[in-house]
């Protein structure tokens, strides 16, 4: 018989962190197959992302309901900007963005 190790309590199920934006939560995909095709992308782009790449990391870090959320934001380029890089510093574990 081969051996089993239970590893279920190291492990994290709770939900998504969101970021709050005015009085709108906007959750934020933090799985392994997001965080790791986030940080592929990351890893190819040198300098400034592109308007490509912004979008697929827009597109990889949101859900669909938090993407629509923040559509009717109606954000400016430069904030929706700011929102994608504290989704990433959130998803990266890099620091804590204004926990509550």
């Amino acid at each position: 018989m081969s051996k089993v190790i239970d590893i279920t309590e190291k492990l994290n199920f709770e939900e998504n962190p969101k970021l709050k934006i005015k009085d709108a939560e906007i959750e934020v995909n933090t799985d392994a197959t997001t965080v790791l095709t986030l940080m592929q992308t990351i890893g190819d782009e040198e300098g400034t992302p592109s308007a490509k790449k912004m979008m697929e990391m827009f597109e990889l870090i949101f859900p669909e309901n938090s993407r629509k959320t923040l559509d009717e934001m109606r954000l400016n380029f430069a904030d929706l900007t700011t929102v994608i890089e504290a989704a990433m510093t959130l998803v990266m574990g890099e620091e804590e963005v204004g926990e509550q």
